[in-house]
This record gives structure tokens, C-alpha cells and sequence, in this order.
């Protein structure tokens, strides 16, 4: 047996978050688009009661899109809840996404507020969105700098009070992998009705973990994780959309659980979203990053040219990727390399020849960091035009 996870993608709204990127409406639903496409099972479209113009994103997103959850974001205050309700009226499934401050750092330095005030606030708004829309998530936000006895009452409150989802963040992107597992098991001991419930992640990457402690929240029984495209968001951003589902569809028969996710609209939704938000995409990102099947070590070269699978354990068509394997040359490639591509150039080299023009390769590869097509083939024909004189 086989349980699915749900992929509850964030770009539009924490994803929104990152430093100097602005989604404007039309950005928004040409997003959303994608992710429908995709097969993402919720998009939270944003922050209803940020702006008008967040309002009005959330509830275009929510009366164009069906077979797909959309979901608004709202701090547990009234005026926020009622914002994201409203704006949520005409989707399909609307889910409203409540969240509150759960550590005792924030609770004092940021809230103001006691931890029995905390709870009634939870419980009320939690309640109030519940009255309006036909799913609702909590989140009791630095969830894993939290007490856990008080986050136990949190989750309690929430669920008795109507909550669907119970999220928890890893706001600051602190927790180890192991520490979030021991978290998540004892939730579960505190609050054994959690376990008839969803219990989600969202993790932030600080210390460049958060995909990591989303697959070990999955092991330990979380059934929602959510997600960026690119793994944009706050500071070092959120967990990356393409690594969690790519991560599960290799692991994922070991870890006993899918997603409805065509995977093969990956890249597209990358590039799109690279376009969108103006932050380009690391060369040696996971999964969508230029270098991410691009092979520069001759060691590596020979080996993939034999058999793919020996230095890739992604298909890249599993992605769309639209160039797939390569190799790319400069002053670490191997003959194989070289003949290889001089090969899909439309040169054969073998023998002597060959060792002529690796011998000219060498020389210009030493130099630069790539040596292009044009320049390899301008090789060979000097060691053919040498060979005929």
C-alpha cells in the first residue's frame, strides 16, 4: 500500500516572500496555471489581507481554478480570517490557512501575549474559518523551537475547534532531522487524535535542511508537505518543490507514499518562475539547475556515455529537461568525452586521429573554462587538413 502525499505549493504566497520579488495578478495566475497543470494538490495564492491587490489575486485564483484547492493565508486575527474567507467565497474547496505564534521566544517578543491567551485566540479563529470554508489549516508558527506540552495544547485546541491540517513550521529553518522526528513522534504520543487527521510540514532552508526534514516528516507520518518551485521564499528560502517530489519518486516506494504529481512539468514551471520572481536558478541546483546533467569530468563522461545510470540518478526527461545528458567539455575531459561529442557533430574520430585532435583539445581546454562545439570542430578539421597536406 501506497499513501499519498499531498503537495501544498506556497510560491505565490511565502514564495512571494523573498527579497525584492513581486508577483502581480497576471504572474499569479500564469503560476497557478503551471501548478494545475503539475498536478499540485493545493496552492495557497497568497495573503488575503496583505493588500487590495493580494485580496484581489487570491480571489481571481480562487473562481478560475477547479480540481484544486486554493488556499488563503491569515494571521488568527478576525479582520485577516474574515479577508481570506471572503476572498475564498467562489473556490471550488477553499481552504483557509491559520496561523499563530506557538514559541515562547515569539510569544514574548513578538505576540505579547500569554500562552492561555494563545489558545483561545487559536480556538476562536480556528473556529470562525471554519464557519465559512470547507477546509482549514493550522499552523502554530516556530513549531519546533516550541514547548512541546504547550504545542500539544495548540494542536488539541485547533482540532476540537475544526482544523483539518495540522501544520508545523520550522519557521526559522532550525531543526536537525533528527530532533523533528523526535518532535513529530511525540506530538503524536500527546495528541493521538492527530493521527485521524493531516499532519503537514513547512520547513525554511536557513541551515540547509529543509528538504531533509520534509522526508523525515514524511517518514514519521506527515502526509502534506509544503513547497516552493525553485525553493524561493524568506531569507534562504522554503523547501523546494522539485526535490521533495523528485526525492519521492525515488524513494518513495522504500518510504511507502506518492504524489499525484506529473513530474514532467517541472522545468517549464522552473523557468517560468525563475522569469517571474527575477531570482535565477544556481547553476548547481538540484533537479532544475543548469548544471544538473551536464557532465564535465572525464571520469564521469566515460562512464555516463556507457550507461546513464552510472552518474545520474535522475532521469532528466523525468523532469522535461529539454537538453537531457551532456557532456561538456574543457580541460577535464577524457578522449570518450571527446569523441563522443565530436561524434554528434557528425565527426567519427578513432585512433590516431583521435590522439591528434585530444592532443590539440588539451591545449585549448587548458586555457578556458568550456570548449564550445564550434571550437572543437574547427579542432578537427586542422588535424584532417594537416593529415591530407
Amino acid at each position: 500500500m501506497s499513501d499519498k502525499v499531498t503537495i501544498f505549493d506556497t510560491t505565490l504566497r511565502d514564495g512571494e516572500q523573498s527579497a525584492g520579488v513581486l508577483f502581480r495578478e497576471a504572474d499569479k495566475v500564469e503560476i497557478a496555471e503551471r501548478l494545475t497543470a503539475l498536478g499540485a494538490d493545493v496552492i495557497e495564492a497568497g495573503f488575503p489581507a496583505a493588500s487590495p491587490s493580494e485580496f484581489a489575486a487570491v480571489r481571481r485564483i480562487a473562481q478560475s481554478f477547479r480540481g484544486v484547492q486554493i488556499c488563503g493565508l491569515a494571521r488568527a486575527v478576525e479582520a485577516d480570517v474574515v479577508a481570506a474567507c471572503d476572498a475564498l467565497a467562489e473556490a471550488e474547496a477553499g481552504r483557509v490557512h491559520v496561523f499563530i505564534n506557538a514559541s515562547d521566544m515569539h510569544l514574548a517578543q513578538q505576540l505579547k501575549k500569554s500562552r492561555d491567551q494563545v489558545l483561545e485566540i487559536a480556538r476562536a479563529m480556528v473556529a470562525l474559518a471554519r464557519n465559512h470554508v470547507p477546509f482549514v489549516e493550522f499552523s502554530p508558527m516556530d513549531a519546533t523551537r516550541a514547548d512541546p506540552e504547550f504545542l500539544a495544547s495548540l494542536v488539541r485546541t485547533a482540532l476540537a475547534a475544526g482544523a483539518d491540517v495540522i501544520n508545523i513550521p520550522d519557521t526559522v529553518g532550525y531543526c536537525m532531522p533528527a530532533q523533528l522526528a523526535a518532535l513529530i513522534r511525540d506530538l503524536y504520543a500527546r495528541v493521538p487524535e492527530l493521527r485521524a487527521k493531516t499532519l503537514s510540514f513547512h520547513g525554511q532552508d536557513d541551515l540547509g535542511l529543509a528538504t531533509a526534514n520534509a522526508l523525515t516528516a514524511i517518514s514519521e507520518g506527515a502526509r502534506q508537505v509544503e513547497l516552493t518551485v525553485n525553493g524561493i521564499g524568506e531569507r534562504a528560502g522554503n523547501t523546494s518543490l522539485e526535490e521533495v517530489v523528485i526525492a519521492l519518486k525515488v524513494h518513495g516506494e522504500r518510504l511507502g507514499v506518492h504524489t499525484d504529481v506529473r513530474t514532467e512539468e517541472i522545468y517549464a514551471l522552473s523557468k517560468l518562475v525563475e522569469a517571474k520572481s527575477g531570482l535565477a536558478v544556481p547553476a548547481n541546483k538540484a533537479v532544475v539547475g543548469r548544471n544538473a546533467f551536464r557532465h564535465a569530468s572525464g571520469i564521469h563522461q566515460d562512464g555516463v556515455l556507457k550507461h546513464r545510470d552510472t552518474y545520474e540518478v535522475i532521469d532528466p526527461a523525468w523532469v522535461g529537461h529539454p537538453e537531457g545528458t551532456r557532456i561538456v567539455l574543457g580541460k577535464l575531459s577524457g578522449r570518450a568525452g571527446v569523441a563522443a561529442r565530436a561524434k554528434a557533430l557528425g565527426r567519427e574520430l578513432r585512433g590516431a586521429e583521435l590522439a591528434r585532435v585530444y592532443a590539440l583539445f588539451q591545449q585549448v581546454a587548458d586555457q578556458q573554462r568550456e570548449v564550445l562545439d564550434a571550437e572543437l570542430l574547427a579542432i578537427c578539421e586542422s588535424v584532417r587538413a594537416a593529415a591530407s597536406a
